[in-house]
C-alpha cells in the first residue's frame, strides 16, 4: 500500500474516532469502543504506520488548539501517548512537536495541563533516550528483577459471581489465561531488547536478524543482554541532561556484541535492511482474576502482593509491623495495662515500647491491665498520615514511573503499585467502597501498606442485558452514568464494554488455539490502566442505625451510591417504646421527623427540622443528569460539587378532604444536605436498603443517622493552642481538629473535564 494510501485510511480511522467523541453520527453507536482499537491495531500489524498515524494524531491536535475544540484534545492526546509508547522508528522532530504541543496545554486549566505536564515530562526523557517509556512499562507490569528499576506493578481483577453471570466469568478467565500464556519472562525479556535497539538505531538495526538471534539465545544470554541494555537505558534517563548520542553509542556496542563483527559492519557501512522488520508488541500486564469473597480479601491480595520481595526494603520501623494482615483482628484489640509512670515519654524505661510476646504471662495479663500512657512510634515529627493513597484531589502526575512513587517515610520507597479493577454494577462499588473503608480502618492502626503501596481504583460497568428500548442509564449504572458525563473518553472506550461483555460470554470457546485471536476486551482493560491516572473521587457515607428492639445494639454501615428507606407494614413492639402521638390521623405512610443541614450556596450553617409523612424516601450520593436532550458537545459539565453531598428525595404524603371524602396523594420533594437525622414518629419501622443491594438490608429500623465518612486517622488528630493563663503562664487548649472525609478514588482518563 502506497505512503498516501496508508495515510488516507489512518486519517478516515482518526475522523471516525472525533465523530464519535461529538456524538454527530447516531448510526457509529454500535460500533463505540472499536474506533480507537482498530486504529491501535492497524499500526500494531504494520509498525511502519506508526510515524505517519502519528504526524495525523498531531496535526489533529494541533488544529483543535486553535479551534479551541478542547473535548477531543484528552482523547487524541492519550492516543497519541500510547502509540509513541509502543512504536520504535519516530523521527526526533514529531517528538520535539509533541512535546512542544504539551508545554502549550500548561496554560489551560485542570484536567488538560495536569494530563499535559504528566505527558511533557515523559517525553521529555523519551526524546533524549528512545524506549524508556516502553522499557519501563514492560519491566513494571511484568515484574521483571532489575535493581536499577525496581517498580512492580499488578492488575487485580475482581469480580463477584454473585452480581455477574458465571459465563462472563469464564469468558474474562479464559481470555486473560489465553493472552498471558505466551508472556515469559524470557519472551518479555527479549521485546525490552529487541525494542530498545530499534528504537535506537532505528533502520541501521536488522531486526529480523536480531529477531532471530534473541529467539535461540540461551537463558543466561538473554538475561545478561537484558540487563545490559536496562543499564544504558537508565543510566542515561537518570542523567540530568541525558544525550541521545551518547546513548545511541552504548547500544550500538550492544547490539554489535549481540550479532558479532557482521553487524558492525552493516552499521558502518549504511547498508539498507531489505527484509521488513518484525513489529516488537507490548505485552499486556500482569492480571490475576479473583472471585470476590467479602471486603476482607482485598486487603490479604495487598499483603500477599508486598509480601514476597518487600522484607529486604523495609527500614527497623516497618520492621515492628511484621504485617500481621492474614491474621484475625487480635491487632485491632486495644489492650490496657496499669499505668505507673509520668505520662512523660522521656520518663519510660528502656524497652517500654516493645509489645510482649505472644502467649507471654505478660500478654495473658495484659486484658486487665492499662497501658502506660500514648506511645508515639518514630515517624518523622512533622509526619501525618496521608488522608488518600495518592495525596489530595490536586496535580497528579507521573515521571515515568508507577503513579504515587516517592517516599512517605525516609528509606521505604513506594516501590509496587496496585491497580485494582471490579467489573459489576453499583452493588460491587458499594461493596469495594466497605473494603476500601476497612482497608483504611487497618491502616490508621497498624499502618504497613501506605508507605510502600500505591492503590489505584478503576471500574469497569457490567450490567444485566436490557431490552433496545430500556433506558441507556439503567437504576444499577448510575454511577457508570455519572463517570460517562463526567468524562467523555471513559464513556466512550469504557462504557461501551458492557455489550461486548455479554457477546464474549455468549460465544463458544474456541478450541483451535494455534489461530491468532485478536482480544478485544482485554485489549481495552489493558488501554484503560495504562492511561486512565486521574482520579475522581467520591464521598464515603456512613449510617447509624437504632432499632426498635432497644436490647440490639446499634448498627454502623457505609454506603457510596445510594441510601433508600422504605416504610414496613409491621409495628413497634407492645414492649417498645413508641414516639406516636395521640390524634395523628391514619393514612399511607409513616410519620417522620427530619433533622439535617441544608446544603446553601455561601456554605452557611441552616438547621432545618420537619415533621410529615411519607411513603418512602431516597439518599442518592450521585447526581443525576441535568443535562438532558442533544447538545453540541457531550454532557461533560457534570458539576463538581454535586457528588460531595446528598441528594434527598421524599415522597410525601398530601392530605385532601372534599364532598367524597377525604383523599391521599404524593408528591415528592428533594433538597440537599451532608447530615440528616431520620425518625419514625408512628408505630410504623423503616427498612434501609444501601447501595442498592438487597445482602444490604436492615429492617425494624426506628432512627438512623446519616454523614460523610471521616478519614478513619484524622479524628485522632488533635491541634494545640498556647493561650496565657490567669498566672501568666503560658497553657495548652486542646482543639479537635475537623476530620478529614474519606473519599474513594475512581481513575478515569481525565478526571472532571470543566
Amino acid at each position: 500500500m502506497e505512503s498516501s494510501d496508508v495515510e488516507q485510511d489512518l486519517q478516515r480511522s482518526v475522523q471516525a474516532v472525533l465523530r464519535e467523541l461529538s456524538a454527530q453520527a447516531p448510526a457509529l453507536q454500535s460500533n463505540q469502543g472499536m474506533w480507537r482499537w482498530s486504529l491501535h491495531k492497524k499500526v500494531e500489524r504494520d509498525p511502519g504506520k506508526s510515524p505517519a498515524l502519528v504526524r495525523i494524531l498531531l496535526r489533529e491536535l494541533e488544529k483543535a488548539e486553535s479551534e479551541d475544540c478542547r473535548h477531543v484534545i484528552i482523547p487524541l492526546l492519550h492516543t497519541l501517548m500510547y502509540v509513541l509508547t509502543k512504536a520504535t522508528g519516530i523521527p526526533e522532530e514529531l517528538h520535539r512537536r509533541t512535546y512542544a504541543f504539551c508545554t502549550r496545554l500548561l496554560t489551560l486549566p485542570t484536567p488538560y495541563c495536569t494530563i499535559a505536564l504528566d505527558c511533557a515530562i515523559r517525553l521529555k526523557t523519551e526524546t533524549a533516550v528512545p524506549g524508556t517509556l516502553y522499557q519501563r512499562t514492560v519491566i513494571a507490569e511484568q515484574n521483571l528483577t532489575n535493581e536499577l528499576y525496581p517498580y512492580q506493578e499488578r492488575v487485580f481483577l475482581f469480580v463477584d459471581p454473585e452480581l455477574v453471570s458465571a459465563s462472563v466469568c469464564s469468558a474474562l478467565l479464559l481470555e486473560i489465561e489465553a493472552a498471558q500464556e505466551q508472556q515469559t519472562p524470557e519472551a518479555c525479556m527479549r521485546h525490552v531488547v529487541s525494542h530498545a535497539l530499534q528504537a535506537a538505531l532505528g533502520e541501521a538495526c536488522h531486526a529480523a536478524a536480531l529477531h532471530r538471534k534473541l529467539q535461540t539465545s540461551s537463558r543466561g544470554t538473554l538475561e545478561h543482554y537484558f540487563h545490559a541494555v536496562v543499564a544504558a537505558v537508565e543510566q542515561m534517563a537518570s542523567e540530568a541532561s541525558p544525550s541521545r548520542a551518547e546513548h545511541l553509542e552504548r547500544l550500538e556496542e550492544i547490539y554489535c556484541s549481540l550479532l558479532g563483527p557482521a553487524a558492525a559492519r552493516g552499521r558502518c557501512g549504511g547498508d539498507p535492511v531489505q527484509d521488513r522488520p518484525p513489529g516488537v508488541p507490548l505485552p499486556s500486564p500482569c492480571i490475576t482474576f479473583h472471585l470476590w469473597a467479602g471486603e476482607e480479601q482485598l486487603w490479604k491480595e495487598l499483603v500477599l502482593f508486598l509480601r514476597p520481595k518487600s522484607q529486604l526494603r523495609l527500614s527497623a520501623d516497618l520492621e515492628a509491623l511484621d504485617l500481621q494482615g492474614l491474621r484475625p483482628d487480635h491487632g485491632l484489640a486495644r489492650v490496657s495495662v496499669l499505668s505507673t509512670d509520668s505520662g512523660i515519654e522521656r520518663d519510660l524505661p528502656l524497652g517500654a515500647d516493645e509489645p510482649p510476646a505472644p502467649g507471654s504471662p505478660e500478654m495473658e495479663r495484659a486484658g486487665l491491665q492499662r497501658k502506660g500512657g500514648i506511645k508515639k512510634r518514630a515517624w518523622p515529627p512533622d509526619f501525618l498520615m496521608p488522608g488518600s493513597w495518592d495525596g489530595p484531589p490536586g496535580l497528579h502526575r507521573r515521571t515515568g514511573r508507577p503513579s504515587g512513587d516517592g517516599e512517605l517515610l525516609p528509606g521505604v520507597s513506594r516501590l509496587h503499585t496496585a491497580r485494582v479493577l471490579v467489573l459489576g454494577d453499583d452493588r460491587m462499588l458499594g461493596r469495594l467502597a466497605q473494603a476500601y473503608h476497612r482497608l483504611r480502618k487497618r491502616e490508621s492502626q497498624k499502618f504497613c501498606l501506605t508507605p510502600r503501596l500505591s492503590l489505584q481504583l478503576y471500574y469497569v460497568p457490567v450490567l444485566a442485558p436490557k431490552e433496545p428500548a430500556a433506558s441507556r442509564q439503567p437504576e444499577l449504572g448510575e454511577l457508570a452514568a455519572f463517570l460517562g458525563r463526567a468524562d467523555p473518553w471513559y464513556e466512550s472506550t469504557v462504557n461501551t464494554l458492557c455489550p461486548a461483555i455479554h457477546k464474549l460470554a455468549e460465544m463458544p470457546p474456541s478450541l483451535d488455539m494455534s489461530r491468532t485471536v485478536d482480544p478485544f476486551l482485554l485489549d481495552v482493560i489493558t488501554y484503560y490502566v495504562r492511561m486512565g491516572t486521574q482520579p475522581i473521587y467520591f464521598q464515603i457515607y456512613t449510617v447509624k442505625i437504632f432499632f426498635s428492639d432497644l436490647s440490639q445494639d446499634p448498627a454502623e454501615d457505609i454506603f457510596l451510591t445510594e441510601l433508600k428507606v422504605k416504610i414496613q407494614d409491621s409495628k413497634f413492639p407492645k414492649d417498645g417504646f413508641s414516639p406516636r402521638r395521640r390524634g395523628m390521623a391514619e393514612g399511607p405512610g409513616a410519620e417522620l421527623s427530619m433533622c439535617y443541614q441544608k446544603a446553601l450556596l455561601s456554605n452557611r450553617p441552616r438547621e432545618v427540622t420537619v415533621f410529615l409523612r411519607a411513603t418512602g424516601l431516597v439518599l442518592k450520593a450521585i447526581p443525576a443528569s441535568d443535562t438532558e436532550g442533544p447538545s453540541q458537545y457531550p454532557p461533560t459539565a457534570a458539576p463538581v460539587t454535586d457528588h460531595t453531598c446528598l441528594n434527598v428525595s421524599v415522597t410525601e404524603v398530601v392530605k385532601s378532604s372534599n364532598l367524597a371524602g377525604r383523599s391521599f396523594s404524593t408528591v415528592t420533594n428533594t433538597f440537599r444536605t451532608a447530615n440528616i437525622q431520620i425518625q419514625s414518629q408512628d408505630q410504623r419501622l423503616l427498612t434501609l436498603l444501601l447501595d442498592k443491594d438487597n445482602q444490604r438490608t436492615f429492617r425494624d429500623v426506628a432512627r438512623l443517622e446519616v454523614a460523610p465518612c471521616p478519614e478513619p486517622c484524622s479524628g485522632a488528630q488533635k491541634s494545640k493552642a498556647p493561650w496565657s493563663g490567669s498566672h501568666g503562664q503560658k497553657e495548652m487548649e486542646t482543639v479537635k481538629a475537623r476530620p478529614k472525609p474519606l473519599l474513594m478514588p475512581i481513575n478515569t482518563f481525565s478526571g472532571v473535564v470543566q
